[in-house]
């Protein structure tokens, strides 16, 4: 009885043991992985970061899988390759001609060294701001408050120079710096509002003018081309008249020309009857009368008579002579 009794004390001993054994062995084996998995460091696109061994900077870590020695490396930063936009508030700035504004200001940068950003200075983001707010003191206080309203590409540009230059050592790039709003004195917006309400109301008068102005010479221009129209009117029927006159002081000399021709075609005629027949001078003048007839036969608008039939009495007398004679 008693050796079955030592027999079962050992191997519920031998069971603790095993037990603890295997305790000892899964303990072992979740710290080991714990530490593996500690040491692999997944890096993501547009990330980097700054490893260190002991304290000192050791590398950079860029995208994909790195190994880290437990305890004695470490991840001290991890750095946002992407472009940033951080927007200040409001700066309290004064122009040159003593006019204190409000600015605020949008700066776009990027993270070019991840060391350098990483050692160069204690705050980034509040160092670009403070440098932000005293460089845009320094440009404003050179201009004046017009200037300043109608110059923001200008200062836009010059900040962004100047935050460049001042932020290459903390291995940051400045690309672009915007003025957001500026917001004078509320004196100065209503005394501006009067001046741009007296501007549009100087323009809308030289508009008016400028329009009645072409409006008179268009209607100027519009007399001009009419009276050289009636004047170019006026010469063509001037000259129409007058071709029409001459054309008829042509037919009328042609009705004249005519006339005498027929004339003389009779006196010719009457004296060659007169040679072939021994006519008296009764019946001469009476073919000269039938001569005339002819010629007045609606060709001619004119009749010349000749002097030689002295009257109606002559005429009827030498018509009756000349019938009588007939028979």
């Amino acid at each position: 009885m008693l050796i079955l009794l030592a027999a079962q004390t050992v191997l519920s001993a031998e069971i603790v043991t095993t037990m603890v054994i295997i305790g000892v062995l899964i303990t072992l084996v979740v710290i080991v992985l714990a530490l593996f998995s500690s040491c692999v460091k997944i890096v993501p696109q547009a990330t980097t970061m700054v490893v260190e061994r002991l304290g000192g900077y050791l590398t950079t870590w860029n995208v994909g899988v790195h190994l880290q020695v437990p305890i004695i490396d470490r991840v001290a930063m991890r750095v946002n390759m992407k472009e940033q936009v951080v927007d200040f508030p409001p700066q309290p700035v004064i122009t040159k001609d003593n006019v204190t504004m409000r600015i605020d200001t949008v700066v776009f940068f990027q993270i070019t060294d991840p060391k350098l950003f990483a050692y160069g200075v204690e705050n980034p983001i509040m160092a670009i701001e403070n440098l932000t707010a005293t460089t845009l003191r320094n440009l404003i206080g050179d201009l004046e408050l017009d200037q300043t309203l109608t110059s923001r590409e200008i200062i836009n540009t010059k900040m962004q120079s100047t935050l460049d230059s001042a932020t290459d050592p903390w291995g940051i790039k400045v690309n672009r710096v915007e003025l957001k709003n500026i917001m004078p004195p509320t004196a100065i917006q209503d005394a501006m509002e009067k001046q741009m309400k007296a501007e549009r109301e100087r323009r809308e008068v030289i508009l008016i003018a400028e329009g009645e102005k072409k409006s008179a010479i268009l209607r100027a221009e519009g007399k001009k081309q009419s009276a050289i129209l009636d004047a170019e009117a006026e010469k063509a029927a001037a000259i129409l008249r007058a071709e029409a006159k001459k054309e008829a002081m042509i037919r009328e000399a042609e009705g004249q020309a005519q006339a005498i021709l027929k004339v003389q075609e009779a006196n010719a005629q009457g004296l060659s009857m007169i040679k072939e027949v021994g006519l008296d001078e009764a019946t001469l003048r009476l073919k000269s009368l039938e001569a005339f007839t002819k010629a007045a036969d609606g060709q001619a608008t004119k009749i010349i008579i000749p002097s030689e039939i002295q009257g109606i009495a002559g005429l009827a007398k030498a018509t009756a002579e000349v019938i009588k004679s007939e028979k």
